[in-house]
Parts: C-alpha cells; sequence; structure tokens
C-alpha cells in the first residue's frame, strides 16, 4: 500500500475575518482556504489592506476580541483548531509552536527594557526547563549574526540600528524553537543590503531547524528567490494559489497578471509605469 499521505501542519479553512464600526461591518477578509506544509514556505502577496495581516494574526488569535472583530472558519495547528482553544492552550502555542516577526521592529520592541531582558521573557515563559536563561539569549542573538552578543543583550532598542532590531526580532522568535515562523513584511523598513541579510538568514534558519515559514510580502522579488508557494490576495479573497514557479511564470488571474507587469524591469525603457486596471480585475474576481 503506498505510504499515507501527512495531514497539513497549519490548515485554515473557509476563514472570514470581519471588522464591526459603529455604523458598518468591514469585511476584511471573505473566505479564504490555504495550507502550510511542514518545512516548506509560504508567501502571501498583495496590496496594502487586501488581508495578508489580519490573516497572519489570526492564526493565533490576536485580533481583537468581540464585538470588535469577529472571526469564523477553522485554523487547524496538528489537526486542533486555534480558534477555539482556551486561552491556557493558546498561550502555548503563541511564540513556542507559532512565532512572529513583526513589520517594524522599532514599534515592536520595548523601550524601557533590554532587548536581552525581552528575549529572556519568552524563554521564561516557554521554556522553564531552562536554567541557564542568559546563556540561551546569547546564543539566540548569536545565531542570528550578531556581533559580541553579551553586550548587545544589555543595549536598549534605541541604542541598535533598524538591521540590528530586526535580528533581535528574529533571535527572540527562534529562542523558543517554534515549528511555523510568520514573517510579516521583515525587510520593508531595511536598506536593499540589510534585506539580503536578514532574508538570508531566514533561508538558513528554514534549513537548519526544517522550520516552515509564512512570509507576507509585496516584493515578487523575494517571493521568486525565497518561497516554495504562493497566495495572491486581493480584497480579502485569495485569486490565485499554488507553486511560486507556476503562479510567476503563468499567472492566471487578471490581478497577478498585473502585479507582475508593474515591476520596472532593468534595461526596459518605457515613457510611463504600468498601472492596474481595477475595474477588469473586480470583474473577474466577482
Amino acid at each position: 500500500m503506498p505510504d499515507p499521505i501527512p495531514a497539513p501542519l497549519l490548515q485554515v479553512d473557509n476563514l472570514h475575518i470581519n471588522f464591526h464600526g459603529r455604523e458598518n461591518v468591514v469585511e476584511a477578509v471573505k473566505g479564504i482556504s490555504f495550507q502550510l506544509e511542514e518545512g516548506r514556505t509560504l508567501a502571501v502577496v498583495g496590496e496594502s489592506g487586501s488581508g495578508k495581516s489580519v490573516t497572519a494574526l489570526a492564526l493565533t488569535k490576536l485580533l481583537p476580541p468581540p464585538p470588535a472583530c469577529t472571526v469564523g472558519g477553522r485554523v487547524l495547528y496538528r489537526g486542533k483548531d486555534v480558534l477555539t482553544a482556551t486561552p491556557r492552550e493558546l498561550q502555548k502555542i503563541r511564540g513556542k509552536e507559532i512565532a512572529y516577526i513583526f513589520q517594524e521592529p522599532g514599534s515592536s520592541l520595548n523601550p524601557v527594557f533590554s532587548v536581552g531582558w525581552q528575549i529572556a521573557e519568552a524563554v521564561k515563559l516557554h521554556l522553564p526547563q531552562v536554567k541557564d536563561v542568559r546563556g540561551r539569549v546569547v546564543e539566540a542573538m548569536r545565531s542570528v549574526g550578531i556581533r559580541d552578543p553579551e553586550k548587545r543583550a544589555d543595549a536598549y532598542p534605541h541604542e541598535l540600528s533598524g538591521g540590528m532590531q530586526q535580528r533581535v526580532m528574529i533571535a527572540m522568535a527562534l529562542a523558543c524553537e517554534p515549528h511555523v515562523l510568520v514573517a510579516d513584511e521583515p525587510t520593508t523598513a531595511l536598506d536593499v543590503t540589510i534585506q539580503k541579510q536578514i532574508l538570508d538568514l531566514l533561508r538558513d534558519v528554514r534549513a537548519k531547524h526544517r522550520m516552515s515559514i509564512i512570509l507576507i510580502t509585496h516584493n515578487f522579488g523575494v517571493v521568486a528567490g525565497f518561497a516554495d508557494d504562493v497566495i495572491v490576495m486581493f480584497r480579502g479573497k485569495i485569486v490565485e494559489y499554488g507553486p511560486v514557479t507556476r503562479v510567476l511564470g503563468a499567472p492566471q488571474h487578471p490581478y497577478t497578471q498585473a502585479l507582475i507587469a508593474c515591476i520596472p524591469r532593468l534595461g526596459h525603457r518605457r515613457d510611463r509605469l504600468v498601472t492596474i486596471d481595477y475595474s477588469k480585475i473586480e470583474a473577474a474576481t466577482v
């Protein structure tokens, strides 16, 4: 008999996310479904407001509670629905099983505590069996390429550059050895040289720990060189989903085609950059 097909590490079924205002309801995510296999990288691309980040936050119930926000559908992690998990169960998942790297490290790090203290807090919460917490912090910082981690651990966020702050965020996420890493545009605020360093670091971490990664980005160049599969989101819906080579090599949906067409190319002279005709895309997305 053939070997059974292993269940995906993370599976999202018919996810709906609605934000409730005083006078109306905003449908941020409209019934999307996807899955993440162990050891693979899934990229989520789309314009600002397409629903990428709120989808990532919903994976561990980090969105505001009702009535401000309501979430429907299922988010199965290792077969268990995270959306119905108790607070105690969620505490074991957040950071330990599913960790996050947020877009702006400067606003994610607490300015009144040293970076080493903040990494140590995660270790103490999720790995109480670790006795040498300081050693674990220093090793985590060293593993992400921070020089002189013993000294840097005592630094405050404002004393570090943007690239160094992002490395601290990655060290904090990796200190508890999660199985899924959600990277929400981790290179957006960084210059091109630092962007490459961060992506190379994530690539090394994925290979070393066989970690699964969800990479949220708007950069198709990053997607092509880093991800295995890709989701293209448009106004709360998934309009295209599949292996990177197929989606980027032969895009089927007009929105994917339009996004790729907008990318400037070296050696191609144009009077004007291509813009997106939303009327055609909305007709094809209904």
